[in-house]
């Protein structure tokens, strides 16, 4: 049974916008699998992990299609290495031969193993969001970017494992927490809302951050009691939300830290880059220490061969001399992530957090706490 012909762009660029959360470890092998069907005169493609699922679609009218209708699932991986094989504008069929997908194209021909189509778990429909928004891709994307870093992977207390999703009044806040720094970033929304909280996982706004483009192009963003959709372009993700309380972030963020310096952000991240080649790279916490004294920025790295690295930065700094360490990957995490061109550092002593903003935004904090070398 002939499925459908078409160029191999066509069928490479969909099956890789869905292939990024399919597991290598599962339990259920159709999970593996990719669900390919024709529907409403679109050739649609949906993947799944049971917490997210992927939908993106193409025009019917771009390829050759002999079926009106067809549903078949079929290994994402073993599909997408050998899309990737063809050379572009390759002409490849789909022929369903039983219980087997041939590919082909040219002179090569590939028979892989399809599962029932009707196995293929899908998340089921909620009924009206609770809220519904639109905003710029591009908005959207630098906003997850902001925060996504500071997200906790695999901690014991769960909900940091997720970015906080927060819509207050008329903003849209992110807030993300590893227990040791905190993200935090907002946009001005053109509605006002009743406040309401929701946990993406991890996973999720990894996708989102590489499949939202950086274009003016819509971003719907639908939030129910249990799962969040979010539709642009021709892709729809559909992920479950993390159940729980998010800490309390407004205390984290310092209020009383007086010493407070500006710096060019490329300067210091330069610097930091420098000194950290004598980091112990190995270890899980690379330490960096500051001295912030009378109108110079020292940064000083040591390893365990007693090697040793220090750069020196002009600041205009004229308080009390500050001596404080910390993870190397927590400052060079968000100065890498930022664009703004200045960065302002503000402390109470070596022992306290340290709050870095952006000189003129308000809509920015960033809260990271010392370590003791």
């Amino acid at each position: 049974m002939n499925l459908l012909k078409a160029n191999r762009d066509l069928l490479l660029k969909p099956v890789q916008m869905v292939s990024g959360i399919v597991e290598r470890r599962h339990t259920l092998p159709i999970l593996s699998n990719v669900l390919i069907k024709k529907e409403n005169g679109k050739i649609i493609f949906i993947t799944t992990d049971l917490e997210i699922e992927i939908e993106t679609s193409s025009q019917a009218s771009e390829m050759m299609i002999a079926e009106d209708f067809f549903a078949i699932t079929v290994s994402t991986k073993k599909l997408l290495d050998i899309l990737r094989t063809f050379p572009s504008n390759t002409e490849v069929a789909l022929i369903k031969l039983d219980n087997r997908l041939q590919v082909n194209a040219g002179k090569s021909r590939f028979n892989l193993q399809i599962l029932p189509a009707d196995d293929f778990p899908r998340m089921t429909k909620e009924d009206l969001p609770e809220i519904t928004l639109t905003l710029s891709q591009q908005k959207f994307k630098t906003l997850l970017h902001l925060v996504q870093y500071a997200v906790a992977q695999q901690d014991i207390r769960y909900y940091l494992n997720g970015l906080l999703l927060l819509v207050e009044d008329k903003f849209l806040k992110v807030i993300a927490t590893d227990g040791h720094r905190l993200g935090y970033a907002a946009i001005e929304l053109e509605d006002q809302w009743e406040r309401k909280e929701t946990i993406l996982s991890r996973k999720t706004v990894l996708e989102l951050a590489k499949l939202l483009d950086d274009s003016e192009k819509p971003v719907v963003i639908e939030i129910f009691s249990k799962k969040v959709r979010f539709a642009f372009s021709d892709v729809v993700l559909v992920s479950k939300v993390i159940e729980g309380k998010f800490p309390d972030f407004k205390r984290a963020i310092p209020e009383n830290n007086t010493k407070q310096f500006s710096i060019n952000r490329q300067n210091f991240l330069q610097g930091l880059q420098r000194v950290a080649i004598l980091s112990n790279a190995n270890e899980k916490f690379r330490g960096v220490r500051l001295i912030i004294s009378n109108g110079v920025l020292s940064i000083i790295c040591k390893n365990s061969e007693q090697e040793e690295a220090q750069e020196d930065l002009e600041i205009d700094y004229h308080q009390d001399a500050i001596d404080i360490s910390f993870n190397i990957t927590y400052l060079l995490d968000v100065l890498t992530n930022l664009t703004s061109e200045n960065i302002q550092c503000a402390f109470e002593n070596a022992n306290s957090s340290t709050l870095i903003t952006v000189p003129g935004d308000e809509h920015f904090k960033y809260v990271v706490m010392p370590m003791r070398l």
